[in-house]
C-alpha cells in the first residue's frame, strides 16, 4: 500500500490560483462598495490554500488558520465570494477525516461570524436582516450535511471492500482445507494400495513369482495414479489453472480395478450431478475401499450409486473377512470423519456401520430438482 506524504501541494495551488483570479473578477464587480484588492488582501487570499496543502497532517490546526484568515479578509471588506472556496475544503476534509465535532464547531463558529458580520459588519446598512441570517445558515447546513452523506458513502463502501477481501480470504482458507482433503483422501487410498500389495509381492515372490508380478504391475499403477491426482489437485494452486474436480464417477470403474478387491459396482438410474456431488460421491467410494482394504482384504464389496430424484445414494458394503488387515491398527482414524464430513458439506448424511459380518457406508446427497 502507497503512503502519502500528508501534503496536497497541487491541489493547494489550484485553489490559490482559483481564488486569486476569480477575486480580481469579484473586486471588478463590487468596486463600488468592497475595498480594492491590496498585498493584504492577496496575502490573506494565499493563506487558506497554503492550509490546504498541509491540511491532512494537520487537519485540525490547517482548517483554524484557514477559517480565520477568512474572518479577516471578511471584516476587513475586501469583495467577498472566492475567498470562501479554501474554508469549505477545510471543513469537507474534517467531516471525512472523522473529525467531525470539530469540524460541526468551526462551522457553528462561522456561522455566528458571518451573521454578526451581516448585523455589524459593512453590510448592516444594506438591510438583508433576516433574509442573510437564514440564506447564510441554510448553506453551511446543507454544506455540512452534504460532508457527512460524503463521509457515510466512503465508510460504507470502505466496509463493503472489508467484507469482500474477507469473503475472498474465506473462500481460499476453504478451498485450502478442500484440497488438503483431496490429498488426504488419494494418498490414503493409493498408498494403502500400494502397501498391502507390495506385502503380497514379498510373501509370494518365491513361491508364486506370477501372482507377484501381478502385485508389482498394481503397485505401478496405483503409484502412476496418486501422481497424476497430485498433480491435478495441487495445479489449482497455480494463477489460472482451473477449478474442476480431481476425480469423478466416470473414473470409478478405473478406482474399482486398481483396488484389487473383488467389487461389484451397480448403477441404478442416471442423470448429471453437479461437480461437488460428483467428487464427493467418487472420495466416499475411495474412502470406503480403502478401509475394506486395510481392515478387511479379500472381502467381497459391493458398490451401489441409486440415481433418485431428490438424492444420490452411494451404499458401499463388504462381507467382511476372517484375517485382519495389514494394515488394520495404521492411520489416523479420520476416514469416516471424513466422509461424514463431505456428506455433512452438501446438506446430505453419511452412516457407517456393521451389517452382517461385514461393514456398510451408506451416503445420500441431495440433489438439485432436475430441469423438465
Amino acid at each position: 500500500m502507497r503512503r502519502t506524504s500528508g501534503f496536497d501541494p497541487y491541489f493547494g495551488l489550484i485553489v490559490a490560483v482559483a481564488q486569486v483570479v476569480t477575486s480580481q473578477g469579484a473586486a471588478w464587480g463590487q468596486r463600488e462598495f468592497r475595498r480594492p484588492l491590496d498585498a493584504l488582501a492577496y496575502a490573506l487570499l494565499l493563506v487558506g490554500p497554503v492550509m490546504i496543502t498541509v491540511r491532512r497532517r494537520f487537519p485540525i490546526p490547517a482548517a483554524a488558520v484557514a477559517l480565520l484568515s477568512t474572518y479577516v479578509y471578511t471584516w476587513l471588506d475586501y469583495p467577498l465570494g472566492p475567498v470562501y472556496m479554501a474554508p469549505v475544503v477545510v471543513l469537507f476534509t474534517l467531516v471525512l477525516e472523522r473529525h467531525r465535532l470539530a469540524a460541526w464547531i468551526m462551522a457553528g463558529v462561522t456561522l455566528a461570524v458571518l451573521i454578526a458580520y451581516g448585523h455589524f459588519g459593512s453590510m448592516r446598512h444594506e438591510g438583508l436582516g433576516l433574509f442573510h441570517d437564514m440564506a447564510i445558515t441554510a448553506f453551511i447546513m446543507l454544506f455540512m450535511v452534504l460532508a457527512e452523506l460524503v463521509r457515510i458513502v466512503r465508510e460504507r463502501r470502505a466496509q463493503q471492500q472489508r467484507a469482500a477481501e474477507e469473503e475472498t480470504r474465506r473462500q481460499a482458507s476453504e478451498e485450502r482445507l478442500t484440497m488438503a482433503q483431496e490429498l488426504h483422501d488419494v494418498l490414503a487410498h493409493n498408498i494403502s494400495l500400494i502397501h498391502v500389495q507390495a506385502s503380497t509381492a514379498l510373501h509370494l515372490i518365491d513361491d508364486h513369482p506370477e501372482q507377484a508380478r501381478t502385485a508389482l504391475a498394481t503397485i505401478k499403477t496405483a503409484s502412476k495414479e496418486v501422481l497424476g491426482e497430485m498433480r491435478s489437485v495441487l495445479n489449482v494452486l497455480r494463477d489460472g489453472a482451473p477449478r474442476t474436480p480431481t476425480a469423478g464417477l466416470d473414473r470409478l470403474d478405473d478406482l474399482v480395478g486398481r483396488s484389487g478387491l473383488p467389487v461389484t459396482l451397480k448403477r441404478v438410474g442416471s442423470r448429471p450431478l453437479p461437480p461437488q456431488v460428483e467428487r464427493a460421491a467418487y472420495r466416499i467410494v475411495q474412502e470406503s475401499l480403502t478401509n475394506v482394504t486395510r481392515h478387511a482384504p479379500g472381502a467381497q464389496v459391493t458398490v451401489r450409486l441409486e440415481y433418485g430424484h431428490g438424492e444420490l445414494v452411494v451404499r458401499v458394503t463388504d462381507t467382511g473377512s476372517a484375517t485382519p488387515g495389514a494394515l488394520s491398527e495404521d492411520g489416523s482414524g479420520n476416514g469416516i470423519p471424513g466422509m461424514r464430513e463431505r456428506a455433512s458439506a452438501l446438506g446430505g448424511t453419511l452412516v457407517a456401520g456393521p451389517s452382517g459380518t461385514g461393514f456398510q457406508v451408506e451416503a445420500r446427497l441431495p440433489l438439485p430438482e432436475e430441469s423438465a
